[in-house]
């Protein structure tokens, strides 16, 4: 009873987490792949990589279900390397687990290096040599987010493989079977809403969904599309259009007023907005120049935000960029 109860309180994002490789959702070509290297027993090292909430390490702990079976504990070692990225770890942690011969007759033991991108370069050269040395009884799979922040020659010793974000249909398959399992209420467009947010995330479909099931007065109320964007913090579509409507159609104060006091109604931030304009704008007949020189100057704005500018100069640049732009259409 009790691990039935711990069962009922994990995050949905564990509780949901694919069993077997049928379950994972969204990477059937590489699914396919890696079974197929399953089957005949010839598991090569491997590098998964790709954004996040993709299905890497679902993936990665599915084949190892697959693999060990109910022993699949005893015989995996797993590290976040965000936390344990040291040449410490490398030389004491995963050299002692993979220098034992393994204990039932898989063949192998494996090693799972989550976030691996975090290492530090030499941790990353010292597991150059313990993945040589020891590959009579043990496989790598290496995780990341980033291939550029894995060293190339402990690349050239993976079989890579390049997660790419969920497809629309992957992520409503397991939002539905959720919906279902939970037995919650929620209307069609808001659900919609909640797959175009996630942008290919799986994993921020499913926190978003737990979150607005948390936040519901009775379990029979139903989750409604403002939930939806009220938990995620991204702006309305509708209020992107009233202010893209007056940067374009009124002058520069009043453009301003209208940002000003819709960003502080509804909380949102420079950044989604720009996001949003730019959104909408790819919908726009524009000429190529005017587009060039918006996309340019909201690029710059961008990454002015990210290094720490000013959010108010920020904001007026956004209005006067576009206004810039717009002139060519003159």
């Amino acid at each position: 009873m009790p691990n039935r109860e711990l069962h009922e309180n994990l995050p949905w994002v564990e509780k949901y987490r694919p069993q077997n490789l049928d379950q994972v959702y969204g990477q059937q070509e590489t699914i396919q792949t890696i079974r197929k290297f399953a089957q005949d027993g010839r598991i090569p090292h491997l590098l998964f990589y790709g954004p996040p909430g993709s299905g890497k390490t679902s993936t990665i702990i599915a084949l190892a279900r697959e693999i060990y079976g109910k022993n699949y504990r005893n015989m995996v070692l797993e590290l976040n390397a965000s936390d344990d990225r040291g040449i410490d770890i490398v030389r004491d942690q995963i050299k002692n687990f993979a220098s034992t011969r393994q204990i039932f007759s898989s063949g192998f033991k494996l090693v799972i290096l989550d976030e691996a991108d975090a290492m530090t370069n030499t941790a990353q050269n010292a597991l150059r040599r313990i993945i040589e040395k020891y590959t009579k009884n043990t496989r790598f799979c290496i995780l990341a987010n980033y291939a550029h922040k894995i060293n190339p020659a402990l690349m050239s010793r993976c079989t890579r493989f390049r997660f790419s974000p969920l497809a629309i249909s992957a992520i409503e398959e397991r939002v539905d079977t959720v919906i279902k399992e939970e037995k919650l209420k929620i209307e069609k467009p808001a659900e919609k809403c909640l797959v175009a947010l996630s942008k290919g995330d799986m994993r921020k479909a499913l926190n978003v969904l737990q979150a607005c099931a948390a936040a519901l007065d009775k379990p029979e109320d139903t989750i409604s599309v403002d939930m939806i964007y009220e938990c995620v913090g991204a702006p309305r579509p509708k209020s992107i259009e009233v202010i893209l409507n007056a940067i374009m159609e009124r002058d520069w104060t009043d453009s301003y007023s209208v940002m000003n006091k819709i960003r502080k109604t509804e909380g949102l931030a420079l950044i989604d907005l720009i996001e949003g304009f730019m959104d909408i704008l790819a919908k726009y007949e524009l000429k190529p120049l005017t587009r060039i020189k918006m996309i340019q100057g909201l690029g710059d704005i961008e990454y002015g935000i990210s290094k720490g500018g000013s959010d108010k100069i920020q904001s007026t640049a956004v209005i006067g960029c576009i206004k810039n732009a717009l002139e060519n259409e003159a």
